[in-house]
């Protein structure tokens, strides 16, 4: 059961259109189109719903899908799973586990250690970049 509760009208007031679509009334960004499809920064992509962190860029590959992918939450606990027979088609959908926020799909077509591929629409994330520190000499 998520953990940020909003109306849907509080939830149009807090994110753009286009979020909104994916998040809440989950819709699909076109493929080969997402902003962190190609970014190869190291850091955590967050929800952009709630914030909550999601997947460590550490997980994630370049599936060739058109869509982020990554082999594994941050977290056991940072997204859950629920069947989906939309579209005439059987998959297994991707939600945020603090709102519920739709984020995309998972498929047993990826690659080791597990196997899976979170294919994820960036619309439904946020980055926050690792910032490197550098240790100053005595």
């Amino acid at each position: 059961m998520p953990v940020a509760r909003k109306t849907e009208e509080e939830w149009k007031k807090s994110l753009a259109p286009e979020p909104f679509h994916i998040l809440r009334e989950k819709g699909t960004e076109q493929a080969f189109t997402g902003k962190h499809l190609d970014n190869k920064k190291k850091g955590m992509y967050t929800c952009a719903g709630c914030g909550s962190a999601l997947f460590s860029s550490d997980s994630k590959f370049n599936s060739g899908t058109g869509w982020p992918s990554f082999y594994q939450p941050a977290a056991g606990d940072s997204v859950t799973t629920k069947p989906d027979a939309s579209q005439l088609m059987k998959r297994t959908e991707v939600l945020c586990s603090k709102c519920g926020g739709h984020l995309g799909h998972v498929f047993d077509d990826g690659p080791a250690p597990t196997g899976k591929r979170y294919c994820i629409n960036s619309l439904a994330l946020g980055f926050k970049e690792k910032k490197e520190t550098v240790k100053k000499k005595p």
